[in-house]
């Protein structure tokens, strides 16, 4: 008896947790999407710190670009591959990290990260130097 009262205890105390968290233990998409989220936040600070993968992302090339950087993401995609195999089954968060995630990275990396990859025109409160007019005191010292 006692046995039975603790396990509904326990029972009772998990499934609050999961309730206080906001989320249910039975819906996936509660639980993945913010992994994802964490995940594509981290690869895309990463990339923006690395001047490498900069240089891939301004190529386009995004996968090469989360390559280079991908260890340092690494906590935030274990976490989102484990949930993945809690929900669909042992081995089923590599293939969904390898194939569907990598294709939403690309696109995700290429929206957030555009605004900061397109060359901006900086313009100038000054007046252009007219070179005619300027007198041999105001020339440069060659």
């Amino acid at each position: 008896m006692k046995a039975w009262v603790f396990g509904a205890l326990i029972m009772t105390v998990g499934f609050g947790a999961e309730a206080a968290a906001g989320r249910s233990p039975t819906d996936p998409h509660a639980v993945m999407t913010p992994l994802e989220q964490a995940a594509t936040e981290c690869f895309a600070e990463t990339v923006m710190a690395n001047p490498a993968a900069m240089s891939h992302a301004r190529a386009g090339r995004w996968y090469e670009a989360a390559g280079i950087i991908g260890f340092l993401c690494r906590p935030e995609v274990d976490a989102m591959i484990l949930a993945h195999d809690r929900f669909f089954g042992r081995g089923t968060g590599t293939r969904y990290f390898k194939n569907a995630y990598i294709r939403h990275l690309g696109r995700e990396l290429a929206v957030r990260l555009q605004p900061m990859l397109e060359r901006k025109a900086v313009a100038s409160a000054e007046p252009p130097i007219d070179k005619a007019s300027l007198t041999e005191a105001d020339k440069p010292a060659e």
